[in-house]
């Protein structure tokens, strides 16, 4: 039987084709970059605003979301608020902080420069 961070957190060879899990770093980036361009939005909306982007490819459970979403408020790069969701109901809003602003751009480059890197390296041709 997998464990429970084994079943969070597939290896790449693992992941079904038609929907992937997210690995904790990335998810975290994503959602910075979502508060970013979107401002203020409670948890349920960001992760299906994340996974409109993706073209339904991410599947985003939402216990992983909201453990993201802590970590990234007890780091101080993002804040919650209390308000009411669009049905009227009351729900936890976040946003970016100004701390948050500036890790996002230090995760993008890095992202970035890596992406790049893996880009050369599937692009290599085969010696034999």
């Amino acid at each position: 039987m997998a464990s429970p961070k084994e079943a969070c957190y597939p290896t790449p060879l693992d992941m079904p084709k038609e929907r992937s899990e997210v690995l904790q770093g990335t998810l975290d980036l994503m959602i910075l970059k979502t508060l970013d361009a979107m401002g203020s939005q409670h948890g349920y909306g960001i992760a299906r605003r994340i996974e409109q982007l993706s073209e339904d490819l991410l599947h985003l459970n939402e216990g992983t979301v909201y453990a993201s979403l802590l970590r990234l408020q007890q780091k101080d790069w993002i804040r919650s608020a209390w308000g009411a969701s669009e049905n009227k109901r009351k729900a936890r809003f976040y946003s970016i902080t100004k701390t948050g602003r500036k890790q996002l751009a230090r995760e993008a480059e890095s992202w970035q420069r890596i992406s790049g890197v893996i880009g050369r390296v599937l692009r290599l041709e085969s010696q034999h």
